[in-house]
């Protein structure tokens, strides 16, 4: 597994455990969305890298 492959492994971790926090009430739609947005952002600099 490449670093790249296990960055996006992790990303969709997150991205899954941010949607099923939003689907529960967790969190608003702004808390959502800046959570993911930082999540990309890791994924993009790990493919940078």
């Amino acid at each position: 597994m490449t670093d790249t492959d296990a960055a996006v492994e992790a990303f969709l971790a997150e991205a899954e455990t941010v949607f099923e926090e939003y689907d529960q009430g967790y969190m608003n739609p702004d808390i959502a969305l800046e959570r993911l947005r930082g999540h990309i952002e890791d994924l993009d600099e790990a493919r940078d890298t």
